[in-house]
């Protein structure tokens, strides 16, 4: 059984959770333990994230997840527990396992700021270490990178498509547990109002919201009762699901059980927008105009812009929106790009690279509509009083640095981004990418 001296030595280096060490791919240890048999695992190297296109149909991406990659790799660690399932295993020989005992990342991360807009090519993410240390971290950082990007790519085209009516995340049961948790995050960076996900709410502070479902209808010996439960628990200012039986009676009911004071109805099935419009008519014939009328059931994008014109004062969106509207995965890849300062790139047909590290500059006029992505190696092109340097400075030395941008700051830096992108770059059918990339 493998025995951490750190631990013997009475002083394990303390983590801020559990460790992320196993969330990776058995290659990379393998290409850890052949590189350090042949001396190459010390090289200096740079590894980027980009993606090479967006998903079809998409016109912009949208960066999350950059502080739970942050969080992973500063618990990417080898404890007993780690090291005692790669020796059992016999994934990795002794020599490695004793480098592994005493891994932590010691180098440098720089990427764009959650909430940035990217483009095909950009430098999502840039790792400099040596080629050991840094290669373990691909797969930790490509699945959270991909995952989050997708559901806040998709996320953020709903809010648009929205128009400022707020949207609750409520695709819990719909995904991965954990997955959830990290949608409702990157729904909620990407403009969404609430979660109904309890966890999500107690680790990011995301507000939540939720009311009944239909086994609490179902439960009461008629529709009445289940209201009266309801409101008599929480008020007549909640939210009413209407559609268990028959809308129209339900309606009724449910105005005669709260009163016009009522806070909204939620309709959950059918052809919402014909059944919005007859809400709206006989919720104002009731007396209760200012009740508000939510929607939902396999909304996505579309359905959503399709519902514009329609009295509804709020959705709720689940499945499309944790399964990344039919873009599950952004596409990214993390490759090596830099060995010894020397530039280095994959010349695979379909799978190219270009080599040498990058940063990047987003040019805009002078009305603040952005033009073009400029993807550059070595000094940085003149920029002018309107362009923005994309990258930033996020790890260094090993250590996470103070003062990175928060959830909402995520949340106020895509508001800007979004409103700088030309209007052909905020349409939901297919095209081109909203600004070119441009590379010198």
């Amino acid at each position: 059984m493998w025995v951490n001296r750190l631990t013997d030595m009475g002083s394990p280096e303390p983590t801020t959770g559990a460790s992320t060490a196993l969330l990776t791919d058995h290659y990379e240890l393998t290409m850890l333990g052949s590189a350090l048999a042949d001396g190459t695992a010390d090289r200096p190297c740079v590894f980027e994230v980009f993606a090479r296109r967006l998903p079809d149909g998409r016109r912009y991406g949208v960066v999350a997840g950059t502080a739970r990659v942050l969080d992973a790799i500063a618990d990417f660690r080898f404890t007993d527990a780690e090291l005692s399932q790669l020796e059992s295993t016999a994934v990795v020989d002794s020599a490695t396992l004793a480098w592994l005992a005493d891994y932590s990342f010691s180098g440098d991360v720089d990427g764009y700021a959650e909430g940035e807009l990217y483009f095909p090519g950009s430098p999502i993410l840039t790792v400099t270490g040596t080629f050991a240390e840094a290669v373990l971290l691909e797969t930790v950082a490509l699945s959270i990178l991909n995952h989050d990007s997708a559901i806040a790519s998709a996320a953020a085209r709903m809010s648009g498509a929205a128009h400022g009516r707020p949207i609750i995340e409520m695709g819990g049961r719909r995904t991965h547990e954990y997955a959830a948790v990290a949608a409702a995050r990157a729904s909620y960076l990407a403009g969404f109002a609430t979660t109904s996900n309890l966890e999500a709410g107690r680790r990011y502070g995301i507000p939540t919201r939720g009311t009944v479902a239909h086994a609490f209808m179902l439960l009461h010996d008629s529709e009445e009762q289940a209201f009266r439960a309801q409101v008599d628990k929480m008020g007549a200012d909640t939210t009413l699901l209407v559609d268990t039986y028959d809308i129209t009676a339900g309606i009724t009911t449910a105005v005669k059980v709260a009163g016009p004071e009522l806070g909204a109805i939620r309709i959950d099935s059918g052809d919402v927008g014909p059944l919005a419009r007859k809400a709206r008519d006989q919720l104002d014939a009731l007396g209760a105009k200012d009740t508000r009328i939510v929607v939902s059931g396999d909304l996505d994008e579309h359905a959503i812009a399709a519902l514009r014109a329609e009295p509804v004062d709020a959705y709720g969106v689940g499945t499309s929106v944790v399964t990344g509207s039919g873009a599950p995965t952004a596409g990214m890849v993390y490759k090596l790009v830099e060995v010894g300062g020397r530039p280095v790139a994959k010349r695979s047909v379909a799978k190219e690279s270009r080599g040498g590290r990058k940063s990047a500059v987003r040019r805009h006029r002078s009305t603040g509509t952005a033009v073009e992505e400029v993807i550059y190696t070595g000094e940085a092109p003149e920029t002018g009083q309107f362009d923005r340097q994309l990258q930033i400075p996020m790890v260094r030395a090993g250590q996470t640095l103070d003062d990175l941008p928060t959830l909402d700051d995520a949340r106020q830096r895509l508001r800007r981004a979004l409103v700088s992108l030309p209007w052909e770059g905020l349409k939901l059918s297919h095209g081109e990418p909203a600004i070119p990339t441009v590379y010198l």
